[in-house]
C-alpha cells in the first residue's frame, strides 16, 4: 500500500462538506482509507496515528485543508491528487454558494434570523456559538469534540438568556417541520420530543410519521446535556417551550442514562408541566421518582411512541406495529447453525440503538459487551476486538476522529462485517440502517455486497449467519424505505421497522437457540 497528502492552503470547509467529499473519495477504486479535514491540532494528531508524518504539518493552520489518502498502489494516489481540485470545484458546485463571510453579515441580510447552524472543529466551535448567543440568536451546534467547560459555560449563558443551544455534537432536531443534521421527512403534527440520544429521536419522529401521527418540534439536546457536569440545561429549557407551545399536545424525552442530579432536576420540572410527559430514559433499571404519577414512563422507544400517542388519541389502546413471532421452522432458526455458533454481534450506526439494544437484551438475560456498554465490566478491552456477545457504536469518537460518520460513509461498518464473518462462533448478525437528510444515499445498498460476503462464509464452513436489521427512516426520505427493505428482504435479511423489535427477535433467538 502507498499513503500520501495534500494541503491546500487558505482552503476551509465545514465539517458536513468535508464528510460528503471523504465519502466520495473513499468510493474511489483502489482507495483503502482517506482523512479529508481541517488542519487543526487535534486532526493532525489524527493523521500521524494513521501513519501520516511530514514536517509540512507544522506549518499547517486550522485554515488548511489537508487531503490524506492510503491507496493500493502509487498510481491510483497520484490519480486521485491529479484530480482533487476538479473535484472540490465539482462538488462544490453542487452546493448554494453564500457570499456571506460571517455572523455579522448574516445577520445583517436576515435581521430575523433566530437560529445558528455550526460546524466548525470543535476547539474552535464554542467561540462561534458565544457570539450566536450573544447576538441574541438560538445555537444548532453540529460539531462535536467541544471541551464539556464549553458547553457548560455556552448553555448556561443561553438558559440566563432564554435561548437554547441545542449540542454540540447535536445529531438531529426537528423545529416547525424544518429538519436540521440528520433529521427524516415527518409530517406536523401535535407530538413534541426532547432527546439527549440523536438516533433515539430520529426513530421516534419517524415511528410517529409511519403510525400516521406528527411531530410539533423535535429538539436534540446533544449526548451529555442529561450528564451531572451540564445538568440538563437544555433539556430543562426545551421543556419549558414545549410546554408553552400551543400546538404540542404531549411531549416524550429520550435519554441515554442521566445523571442522578440532572434527572432530579428534570423531574422537579415536569412537576411544573401543563403538558403530558412521557420519559423513556434508557439505561436506568431501577424506579424513577414521579413515574405513573407526574409522567409516564417508557422502557423503549417503541413505547414511548405508543404512550404519545395513546396521549393525544384516547381510543388507541394497542401498542403499533407488535413484533411478529419468532418462526421457528423458517430458514432463519438455530437449526440451520453449527453447534460452535453462539454469539450476536451487532455494528450500529447509531449510538442511541447501542444503549437500547444492551439494555433489551440484559432483560432478557443475555449479557452485552461494548465499546459504550451500561455496565463498565463489559467494556471491550479494544472497539475493533469483539468477545462473546458483543455491540459496538461505531459513530463513537473512536470511528469518527478525522473520518465521516457511519451514517454517511459504511466502510468502516463494511470491514466490521467481514472480520465478524471470520469469527466461526458468530451466529446473529445485529445492523441498523437509518435514512434521511444527510445520511448515505443508499444505506443498504453500499453494505448489501458485504453482507452477502458474510453469509457465503458462513455457508461454505456449513452453517448460517443469521442476519437481523432496522431501517429508521420513512415514506418520505429520498433513500425510498420501499426499496431499502426489498434490497434487504432479497439478501435474506429480516428486516424490522424499529431497533427494539430487531432486539428482541434477536433475544429470542438466543434464548431460544443458542442455550439449546
Amino acid at each position: 500500500m502507498k499513503n500520501g497528502f495534500l494541503i491546500r492552503k487558505n482552503q476551509y470547509y465545514d465539517s458536513v462538506f468535508l464528510m460528503g467529499f471523504n465519502s466520495r473519495i473513499m468510493g474511489t477504486k483502489g482507495v483503502q482509507q482517506s482523512a479529508v479535514l481541517m488542519a487543526t491540532d487535534t486532526n493532525k494528531e489524527v493523521l500521524v496515528n494513521l501513519g501520516f508524518h511530514s514536517a509540512d504539518f507544522q506549518t499547517a493552520t486550522p485554515n488548511d485543508l489537508i487531503i490524506a489518502v492510503i491507496a493500493d498502489t502509487q498510481s491510483v494516489l497520484n490519480e486521485l491528487f491529479a484530480n482533487v481540485d476538479h473535484s472540490l470545484t465539482e462538488v462544490r458546485g453542487t452546493k448554494t454558494v453564500s457570499n456571506l463571510h460571517s455572523l455579522s453579515e448574516a445577520l445583517e441580510a436576515k435581521p430575523a434570523a433566530n437560529l445558528t447552524v455550526i460546524s466548525v472543529p470543535g476547539e474552535f466551535a464554542a467561540y462561534e456559538a458565544k457570539k450566536s448567543l450573544e447576538a441574541g440568536v438560538n445555537v444548532f451546534l453540529f460539531s462535536d469534540n467541544v471541551p464539556v467547560e464549553d458547553e457548560i459555560s455556552l448553555k448556561k449563558y443561553a438558559y440566563e438568556h432564554g435561548l437554547l443551544v441545542m449540542g454540540p455534537d447535536c445529531g438531529t432536531s426537528l423545529l416547525q417541520g424544518i429538519g436540521i443534521g440528520f433529521a427524516n421527512s415527518v409530517r406536523k403534527g401535535n407530538i413534541g420530543a426532547i432527546a439527549a440520544a440523536g438516533t433515539g429521536l430520529q426513530e421516534f419522529t419517524c415511528m410517529v410519521h409511519n403510525q400516521g401521527y406528527g411531530i410539533s418540534h423535535a429538539i436534540g439536546a446533544g449526548g451529555r446535556d442529561l450528564s451531572d457536569a451540564v445538568i440538563g440545561l437544555t433539556t430543562l429549557s426545551a421543556l419549558d417551550i414545549l410546554d408553552q407551545d400551543s400546538k404540542t399536545d404531549v411531549i416524550a424525552i429520550i435519554a441515554k442514562l442521566p445523571g442522578e442530579k440532572s434527572l432530579g432536576l428534570l423531574i422537579e420540572k415536569i412537576k411544573q408541566c401543563r403538558t403530558p410527559v412521557i420519559g423513556c430514559f434508557l439505561g436506568i433499571r431501577n424506579s424513577i421518582d414521579g413515574e405513573e404519577v407526574i409522567f409516564k414512563r417508557a422502557k423503549t422507544i417503541d413505547e414511548a411512541v405508543f404512550l404519545a400517542i395513546r396521549q393525544i388519541d384516547k381510543e388507541r389502546s394497542t401498542s403499533p406495529e407488535p413484533m411478529p413471532p419468532l418462526p421457528l421452522k423458517s430458514g432463519y432458526t438455530p437449526q440451520r447453525w453449527l453447534p460452535e455458533q453462539r454469539y450476536l454481534r451487532g455494528i450500529f450506526a447509531g449510538g442511541t440503538f447501542c444503549y437500547q439494544s444492551q439494555e433489551i437484551l440484559n432483560k432478557m438475560g443475555i449479557d452485552i459487551n461494548s465499546n459504550a456498554p451500561l455496565d463498565k465490566h463489559l467494556k471491550l478491552q479494544h472497539p475493533d476486538f469483539s468477545k462473546e456477545h458483543t455491540i459496538v457504536d461505531m459513530g463513537d469518537d473512536f470511528y469518527t476522529i478525522g473520518k465521516p460518520h457511519p451514517m454517511i460513509d459504511s466502510t468502516q461498518r463494511k470491514l466490521r462485517i467481514l472480520k465478524e464473518a471470520n469469527d466461526p462462533q458468530v451466529a446473529i448478525l445485529l445492523l441498523d440502517f437509518i435514512l434521511g437528510y444527510n445520511s448515505s444515499e443508499d444505506p443498504v445498498g453500499k453494505l448489501v455486497d458485504s453482507i452477502q460476503a458474510a453469509q457465503k462464509i458462513f455457508n461454505k464452513r456449513g452453517g448460517h449467519l443469521t442476519v437481523v436489521a432496522s431501517i429508521c427512516g420513512t415514506d418520505g426520505d429520498s433513500q425510498d424505505i420501499t426499496m431499502q427493505t426489498k434490497l434487504l428482504n432479497e439478501a435474506g435479511v429480516v428486516v424490522f421497522n424499529s431497533n427494539a423489535q430487531a432486539t428482541e427477535y434477536c433475544g429470542n433467538l438466543i434464548n431460544g437457540g443458542l442455550r439449546r
